[in-house]
């Protein structure tokens, strides 16, 4: 079992060159990108639960989950805090606009209602858990495809263009 959670402790990123927003006149630097391994669905996530020695069904486990998150949002919109263990807060917020005085103030200039997260202690300081391994960019590891499939034994890319690459 300690080898299959190591798997799951590597997280790859490539890097890439981007300019500072705020300070455009700055050279570029270089930052890391993100490189997802995938997306886990509730579906997917409630089988895993499942497999890990769950005695309730995925069905189960995805209508539980299904709850907690119908529950969640209603106390939310109640201005409740939610409370979640280790998972995490959930609260809401408002954003506004001011008004001159606290008379002139009222809902109206309240133009939203969201819902912030805390991370709770099972996903806070996760740094010191996991491995990080360079590798190449998405554009670059298409292109390599690409030729592969084309009998090239060359890949061209241009690497600038890896400047704004979503991580």
């Amino acid at each position: 079992m300690a080898k299959q959670e190591e798997a799951f402790k590597k997280v790859q990123y490539s890097v890439s060159m981007r300019k500072n927003p705020m300070r455009p006149e700055d050279a570029p630097k270089a930052y890391a990108n993100l490189q997802l391994t995938g997306i886990v669905s509730l579906t997917n996530l409630a089988k895993h639960i499942k497999e890990h020695g769950s005695p309730y069904s995925r069905d189960v486990v995805v209508g539980v989950m299904t709850a907690i998150v119908d529950c969640t949002r209603e106390f939310l919109l109640q201005g409740y805090k939610v409370d979640l263990g280790e998972i995490g807060q959930f609260y809401p917020s408002i954003e506004q606009e001011g008004a001159e005085t606290k008379q002139a103030f009222s809902s109206d200039n309240i133009t939203d209602y969201r819902t912030n997260y805390v991370l709770g202690s099972a996903f806070d300081k996760m740094r010191r858990e996991v491995e990080f391994e360079k590798t190449t960019t998405r554009r670059a590891q298409a292109a390599a495809l690409k030729a592969e499939s084309e009998g090239l034994t060359q890949a061209d890319w241009t690497p600038e263009e890896d400047e704004n690459e979503e991580p």
